[in-house]
């Protein structure tokens, strides 16, 4: 058990959970929201997000997985990037610990993340990755009665190499 960085698809990760980054109307977005709905079927999880109605910035919602190998899709807002005064990174981080409560209130072992809020919510790479990688650590340390596989799936040769270098210091 750990955390990891793998180039891969987060649709295509066989883990008990994926992470959508999700908006606070749980709507089909973009980016890796947009995939997400695509691949789990658009229909199934529109209509599984609109029974919940909704989820705050830096909380977490889970609906099943429908289409996709996981078996659970846990929906996390992060923040709008605007500078860094409005309470990003505690959003942020916020955003990555309800997503892992969730994962344990509901049996997951395995979770796929993908880099919450560093597409089109602008945050800044480095910064997105130090919080993520802080909340998990911080998770796994306060949680050792979990077992949890933690896999952020990226595509990006540039993000995956500025999160191995935050991951490995």
């Amino acid at each position: 058990m750990g955390i990891s960085i793998r180039k891969i698809s987060i649709t295509d990760l066989r883990t008990d959970a994926v992470v959508n980054a999700a908006n606070e109307g749980l709507w089909e977005g973009g980016g890796v929201c947009g995939v997400i709905f695509k691949k789990a079927g658009s229909k199934e999880l529109t209509r599984a997000c609109e029974a919940i109605g909704g989820c705050e910035t830096g909380g977490a919602v889970i609906t099943p997985g429908f289409n996709l190998p996981a078996k659970y899709i846990i929906h996390a807002v992060g923040p709008r990037w605007s500078g860094g005064n409005k309470k990003e990174p505690e959003l942020l981080y916020s955003a990555y610990m309800q997503s892992l409560k969730l994962a344990k209130e509901n049996d997951c072992h395995s979770i796929g993340f993908p880099l919450i809020s560093a597409g089109i919510f602008g945050y800044p790479l480095e910064q997105a990755w130090d919080v993520a990688i802080r909340a998990c650590r911080d998770y796994m340390d306060s949680n050792p009665d979990h077992d949890i596989e933690i896999i952020f799936a990226v595509l990006d040769d540039r993000i995956m190499q500025i999160g191995s270098e935050i991951l490995n210091q």
